[in-house]
């Protein structure tokens, strides 16, 4: 006897129902049934029990937009350098994303959450604001339970952290412009053979796997060999022979040389990351009123003292050069002048006294001119300031200056010397109220006190103060007491603290 369901339920529900019953591929063979309508109720009798298809829904993986956070120092945009990641990758918490580099320093970026990189925002070279989209993580739903946080910053690390990329257990060694290179050509760094110093792979080593496996060739230049015209033919005269008339030799047709086309083009650039902040910080040095003066240094005696020093230096694995000296006198000489270790309010209404001497040092680098400077130089000993150069120029060589190494600057001395030129007018970087252009050391023939000539070891040196608060006469008291620190470095012991 058929089975009887009686079920109460909306029409709508039947419905659904009644339609589950007819679709073929939703549910298995289903013999012959019919409905029953009665008052407040709906039949269904059955001759068999209905089997259906049992269906699941698999949870997506959530995309989380991994966002560019505050910086800080008021920076609102910055440039991004470089990607350590592409489309497709996988990656770890802590594992480095990008690099930027805003108008104070470079920052790398690494990822707050495990997942799979599905999509890259910015190019190389973009600008990326704050508070945008980096990149596209697919991570686990587990990992965004609670609010979202913005992008984890770190500090710039030194160039030996971020040029190691392990490779099935082995580690391979390329500066972040070789990996670039090896990105664009499709090239696994495991299969090239690094050239370089504890097998670092290296640029060439890039360029010449691509030539194995290319089989390219440069082709030598052409050389076209010139040959000079023919001599003319001498005509040998007889005395018999009749005067014959003059004839003109027939013209030689002037070669035709084809202009060179030139093909190059203008390029337009924007001026970002550390141009950027050297644009802005120059033309607000326009509005000091610049004083200039120079002077030269007799630095015969530091010459011998510092040859004296440097290997015992270099056995303790210190470089030391003169620029320790130049900044411990300065710092010993602001004692006497605080008015050079201040600053002057955008009013011209109040001027402070800087407790502190962080003495910057003008510096040359590839990413252009930065200046970071040492802090609490009254407080350091001669080595130990050999000891925080080497750091600044190991770190500038590389672009890994922090935003610390290079803000807070109250004092600053350029070596413009150290690539050429005697004199130079420097531009006094705001706040600062002075600056000072060391020249190149030459050695010049001087008159000892004796009256002899002498070989000396002369160095040129131009200040710049903002005339605003410092008159020529403290400028030339400094410069003075500044040269016979120098002059006399055993002078320098009395005033060490």
């Amino acid at each position: 006897m058929a089975a009887v369901i009686t079920v109460r339920a909306p029409f709508a529900f039947m419905r659904r129902l009644v339609s589950l019953r007819l679709h073929k591929r939703c549910c298995s063979k289903v013999q012959s049934a019919y409905l029953v309508y009665r008052p407040h109720s709906y039949s269904l009798i059955a001759g068999q029990q209905q089997r259906f298809f049992r269906t699941s829904c698999v949870a997506a993986r959530p995309v989380m937009p991994f966002k560019l956070s505050d910086i800080g120092e008021g920076i609102m945009e910055v440039t991004v350098k470089e990607w350590y990641v592409k489309e497709g990758d996988k990656v770890s918490q802590f594992d480095s994303i990008c690099e930027v580099q805003s108008d104070k320093a470079s920052v790398t970026i690494t990822s707050r959450y495990d997942g799979i990189i599905r999509k890259l925002y910015y190019d190389v070279d973009s600008i990326a604001l704050v508070g945008t989209a980096l990149v596209d993580i697919e991570t686990d739903a587990g990992q965004v339970e609670g609010p979202q946080e913005d992008v984890v910053e770190t500090p710039a690390v030194s160039h030996e952290e971020h040029t190691h990329q392990e490779i099935k257990g082995l580690k391979t060694q390329a500066t972040p412009a070789v990996r670039r290179l090896a990105m664009e050509n499709t090239i696994k760094l495991s299969e090239v053979v690094g050239t370089g110093k504890d097998g670092r792979i290296l640029k060439e080593d890039i360029l010449n796997f691509i030539a194995r496996q290319t089989g390219a060739i440069l082709p030598p230049s052409p050389f076209q060999e010139i040959c000079p015209p023919p001599p003319a033919p001498v005509a040998h005269s007889t005395p018999a022979a009749k005067p014959r008339e003059k004839t003109t030799p027939p013209s030689v047709p002037t070669p035709v040389i084809p202009k060179p086309v030139f093909t190059g083009k203008d390029r337009t650039e924007p001026i970002k990351g550390f141009q950027k902040a050297m644009v802005r910080t120059m033309s607000a040095a326009l509005k000091i009123p610049h004083f200039g003066y120079k002077d030269e240094v007799d630095l015969s005696q530091l010459v011998r003292l510092r040859s004296e020093l440097k290997g015992l230096s270099e056995s303790r694995g210190v470089k030391l050069s003169y620029m320790p000296f130049f900044i411990k006198a300065a710092s010993l000489s602001l004692l006497h002048f605080p008015i050079l270790n201040s600053s002057l309010d955008e009013n011209c209404t109040n001027i402070t006294y800087k407790a502190a001497h962080n003495i910057g040092l003008a510096m040359d680098t590839n990413q252009g001119l930065l200046v970071p400077n040492v802090k609490n130089v009254q407080m350091l000993s001669v080595f130990e300031l050999a000891v925080e150069l080497n750091r600044l120029q190991t770190l500038g060589s590389s672009g890994q200056l922090g935003t610390v190494d290079l803000t807070g600057g109250t004092f600053t001395l350029s070596n413009i010397g150290s690539i050429g030129g005697t004199y130079a007018k420097p531009v006094i970087l705001p706040p600062e109220v002075a600056i000072g252009a060391l020249g190149k050391i030459q050695v010049l023939p001087r008159f000892n006190h004796k009256d002899e000539v002498v070989k000396a070891h002369i160095m040129n040196v131009s200040w710049s103060a903002d005339h605003r608060i410092i008159d020529g006469a403290t400028m030339c008291r400094f410069s003075n007491m500044w040269r016979s620190y120098l002059e006399n470095p055993a002078t320098m012991v009395l005033d060490l603290k």
